[in-house]
């Protein structure tokens, strides 16, 4: 016969503030447990003796004071002596945690369920008289996930889904859609003639001597509910998280201006006089080639309305932004680097302030020498948070694309990304010489010379291997493979083609041994 299927448990949510929780045992669970009873504004008690010893999460607890530890094993008069007086010292809830085999967990089930104390037996469903929901918070937000005792970990990976499909700023777009409801609560008529019953106001509205009969309030009443009703239930959510404060004066005008019209047909309210709000997207545009650009950044570039690009991202990259768009690359040049991204990001402000899509393109990887996490800063203290989106950074795949490999077996086992100029081009303090490690300079070719003089100061060995790559994965790639020692003198003959890269270590000769002092190979032919 097929196996009865349990009914599905009645959600609620409680105030646990100032309860009494206790909780059984001193493993990791009960931890998870006080915490979480900690976090609704309870009051924990832990039974549980010092010869088994508390796992150190509860440990740091007890010390700090947070819980009271009674160190004994459990007895019966512990669940009507050790809760809140108003409830005559009888506990709120029962967290049992112990192993099934001790049998204690069936036995505190059975009294509390005498006693009406809703109890939680880990592992056993059949003895609990609640199971904990796997929760998700942002602000006043809150939902669970329960399977109803059949799989904490599969409510918990539901959970994740579900909040996964949800917009950023949901929570707070909660608070606000609250203040709208209490606004519009404060504009009714009705609200208005209640409050001002009684008192001496001197801003008293001009409908204050206005009859408002029942009818006229529950009408009023009506059309606030079908007003808010029409916001929550057909209002895209990514809508309702883009709310400003000022666009809730909108729709309150909106409101009001249709309430004195007595027009109960609200399809969209304040819509028309919503404020587009901007967004900024740090995106990296990868080595060179628009082949290697990750479909979330092809979709960004589409999207956008103004496009901030470094000097160097490539032509082919450029070409993928939409014609509409205006585009603007930035004006770096040796001495000028700081003023030009001052620049760039002032731009950008102002772009987003019209309420644009606004796309920061740099080469590479946003926060691969790229300043993307300053300028993550920035945009955040301004209250526009951005969405980073990762590029291929040319650190790891020009390697690839000049037939080196970074890493290799009795070879190389580390790899090292640093860059060759200082801030405000100061020199490099060089890393130590390991034998194992490949070591990618980027940014480095403008002062060669100097770069190469500080790392064999610091004994690196003259004859080490090394290779010179530039304009990765573009057409017009080019690598020079040499050895340290003769690596300026290759770079002054052959001349430099702007953006590269060095990479120095054994690995530069796996797969091509050098047989004369460099050897240059032009063409890219890898996609």
């Amino acid at each position: 016969m097929p196996g009865l299927v349990a009914a599905p448990g009645l959600l609620t949510s409680f105030d646990c503030s100032l309860q009494v929780h206790l909780v059984v045992g001193s493993n990791s669970l009960a931890g998870a447990r006080c915490t979480k009873s900690l976090e609704v504004g309870a009051k924990v008690k832990l039974i549980a003796p010092e010869s088994d010893g508390l796992h150190y999460g509860l440990r740091q607890r007890v010390d700090a004071g947070e819980i009271e530890w009674i160190r004994r094993e459990f007895v019966a008069e512990d669940l009507t002596t050790l809760g809140r007086e108003e409830v005559d010292s009888i506990a709120d809830l029962v967290f049992v945690t112990l192993p099934l085999s001790c049998g204690t967990g069936a036995y505190i089930s059975g009294l509390c369920r005498r006693l009406r104390i809703p109890v939680n037996v880990a592992d056993s469903p059949s003895l609990c008289s609640f199971t904990l929901l796997s929760t998700f918070t942002d602000g006043p937000l809150q939902f669970g996930v329960t399977t109803s005792g059949n799989g904490c970990k599969l409510a918990s990976r539901i959970r994740r889904e579900i909040a996964s499909g949800l917009p950023e700023g949901i929570g707070e777009a909660c608070n606000k859609i609250g203040k709208l409801r209490r606004s519009l609560w404060e504009e009714s008529s009705d609200f208005g003639a209640i409050q001002a019953e009684g008192e001496d106001n001197a801003d008293q509205k001009s409908t204050f001597n206005t009859l408002i009969t029942p009818e006229d309030a529950e009408a009023a009443k009506t059309r606030r509910i079908r007003w808010l009703s029409q916001i929550c239930e057909y209002w895209p959510l990514a809508k309702l998280c883009a709310l400003a404060d000022s666009d809730i004066e909108s729709i309150l005008k909106s409101y009001t201006s249709t309430e004195i019209r007595g027009n109960d047909e609200v399809s969209e309210p304040g819509l028309e006089n919503l404020q587009k709000r901007g967004r900024i997207q740090l995106i990296g545009s990868g080595p060179g080639h628009p082949d290697l650009l990750t479909t979330a950044s092809l979709k960004a570039i589409k999207s956008a309305d103004l496009v901030l690009a470094d000097k160097l991202v490539p032509a082919p990259v450029l070409e993928l932004v939409p014609r509409r768009a205006e585009v603007y690359i930035a004006r770096k040049f040796p001495g000028n680097a700081d003023k030009a991204q001052e620049e760039l990001l002032e731009m950008g402000l102002s772009g987003l302030k019209r309420g644009l899509n606004v796309v920061r393109l740099k080469q590479g990887d946003p926060y691969i020498y790229g300043r993307g996490a300053e300028e993550y800063e920035f945009f955040s203290k301004h209250g526009y948070t951005p969405i980073v989106l990762p590029g291929i950074t040319s650190a790891l795949s020009a390697p690839l694309f000049a037939a080196l490999p970074a890493t290799h077996r009795g070879v190389a086992d580390q790899v090292l990304i640093c860059t060759g100029t200082g801030r405000k081009g100061a020199a490099l303090d060089p890393p130590e010489y390991v034998a194992s490690r490949t070591v990618v300079f980027l940014m480095a070719l403008h002062r060669l010379q100097a770069l190469v003089k500080s790392l064999t100061d610091k004994d690196w060995p003259i004859h080490l291997p090394c290779a010179v790559i530039e304009r990765a994965s573009c057409p017009d790639q080019r690598v020079i493979r040499t050895t340290l020692e003769n690596v300026c003198a290759a770079v002054e003959e052959e001349g430099s083609r702007p953006p590269g890269l060095i990479v120095v270590g054994w690995s530069c000769e796996v797969l091509h041994k050098l047989e004369k002092k460099w050897v240059v190979e032009d063409g890219f032919k890898g996609i």
